[in-house]
């Protein structure tokens, strides 16, 4: 088995080595990293290895930020001095998660977990698409609201009261989920990064649309897919072609 380490402290790297030695003598470790840039450089520039010990806290930034710049396929066992980032590893279906100190028994049965694993048994099995959104959760804090200047007015209105965000004539529309529109600075790639992505989705280069607001969904020409939403777009809402298999993804969860 050949192991990854990325651990941006010498000591924590060499005891960490010896540890994995111990748990499987037979286990290789192909590199030590330290940083975000070296692990998206060495992602880049080799074969994935069959399992990655990560540190969340690097010298140049959180390791989630790694998944964010280059694909990483193979599983991750995550490793920190701070239990706040466990339930965020979790989220992004790491093999396990390990707090320093870390035990030898602790660390050999997180390996164990490994070997049991469907990626043991099949190398080369395993795909970062699985952190995509979430990762992109880690990284950032989403708009829960949108301030918008109505003539001489400031409304504000709530993320959880949007239909879907359309493109009409070279300008950028927020439709409520009472069918109110309002015009807004952003443009729908910029919207992609500003909202969370488990509750909105780009369905064509037209729209990106709440979940919460999607009332009926009916197989339309060519495979397409056309929605039916809670508010009063000013034309038919479909999911292009080329995004009706994520889309289904997105609806599963």
């Amino acid at each position: 088995m050949n192991c990854l380490i990325v651990e941006d402290e010498k000591i924590a790297a060499a005891r960490l080595m010896e540890l994995v030695k111990q748990c499987d003598p037979e286990c290789e470790i192909v590199a030590t990293l330290q940083s975000v840039k070296q692990a998206v450089h060495w992602f880049e520039a080799n074969p994935p290895p069959d399992l990655v010990f990560l540190d969340i806290q690097l010298a140049d930034g959180l390791s989630f930020e790694i998944f964010e710049k280059t694909r990483v396929e193979a599983p991750v066992i995550f490793t920190t001095a701070y239990e706040e980032y466990a339930l965020q590893a979790f989220k992004v279906n790491s093999i396990d998660y390990l707090l320093k100190p870390i035990e030898p028994e602790a660390l050999c049965t997180a390996m164990e977990r490994y070997r049991k694993s469907p990626y043991a048994k099949e190398p080369g099995s395993y795909s970062s698409v699985v952190f995509d959104r979430v990762l992109q959760s880690l990284s950032r804090k989403y708009k829960s609201k949108f301030v918008i200047k109505v003539a001489d007015r400031i409304r504000i209105v709530p993320v959880s009261e949007v239909s879907c965000f359309y493109s009409l004539e070279k300008a950028t529309f927020l439709q409520s989920r009472k069918s109110r529109d309002y015009a807004i600075n952003y443009s729908l790639d910029d919207l992609e990064g500003l909202l969370d992505p488990e509750l909105f989705f780009r369905i064509s280069r037209k729209y990106l649309v709440a979940q919460a607001a999607i009332t009926d969904i009916t197989v339309y020409s060519s495979s397409r897919l056309l929605l039916e939403l809670e508010s009063h777009p000013p034309d038919e809402v479909v999911v292009s072609r080329d995004r009706v298999q994520e889309f289904k993804q997105w609806l599963e969860g």
